[in-house]
């Protein structure tokens, strides 16, 4: 979009998910192109749910984690489980894999959400607190909202005043807010490694094992 613009950038998308929807027809497996097709529809859903809950101080942390889920966490749930498809696992093992896949997405993207707070603007690519300004309330704010009241006022006027999006954001570093978020993301990163114990000990099921522990190693 920065080099030709966001029309060009749209359209340039559409072409990568006809192309990849090709290449899935290409594998002549039902059960993997219903799996990736799942997975695009829930990344509308995850749109519209976060577009529809703005600025939402009543948000939570269940309805975020759905949210997660269909933004981030099903990507890597269907891929883990059309993996297991396609190398013709038993219905059992290809389950475990997806549970695999939603727990290490939804760490993921609450990791993500930590070093929106965290990180500094020039590590995150964009400006700190961007999720944040933009009303999309994650989990370190929502957490802080439970200690910190005259965080939803703040939240609640949009961040109208000046000064508003500073206070916002000590606030929320002030609060156990990023803490329990850590919390959180160690807690679904550990249930992603149990649902590998039916899996052979090998290369690959230590490279899932390991991958836990690299999405977590991203707050440090």
């Amino acid at each position: 979009h920065a080099g030709c613009n966001t029309r060009v950038a749209v359209w340039a998308g559409e072409f990568l998910v006809v192309q990849t929807s090709g290449q899935l027809v290409n594998l002549e497996h039902l059960p993997v192109v219903k799996l990736a097709l799942q997975v695009i529809m829930d990344l509308a859903v995850g749109e519209i749910k976060q577009g529809l809950n703005g600025f939402d101080t009543s948000l939570s942390i269940e309805p975020y984690l759905e949210k997660s889920y269909y933004k981030t966490a099903s990507l890597i749930a269907n891929s883990s489980k059309a993996a297991g498809c396609l190398s013709e696992v038993s219905a059992e093992i290809a389950d475990d894999l997806y549970n695999y896949g939603r727990n290490i997405g939804l760490a993921f993207q609450i990791v993500d959400d930590i070093l929106d707070f965290t990180a500094s603007t020039e590590t995150l690519g964009k400006p700190a607190g961007s999720d944040l300004i933009s009303g999309n309330l994650t989990a370190p704010a929502l957490f802080a909202l439970e200690e910190k009241p005259y965080l939803e006022v703040l939240i609640e006027r949009e961040f109208a005043q000046e000064g508003d999006i500073e206070q916002a954001l000590a606030l929320v570093k002030d609060s156990q807010g990023i803490v329990r978020s850590r919390e959180l993301a160690t807690h679904h990163a550990q249930q992603a490694v149990e649902y590998l114990a039916a899996l052979p000990h090998s290369e690959s099921h230590q490279a899932l094992i390991d991958l836990a522990d690299y999405v977590l190693s991203r707050l440090y």
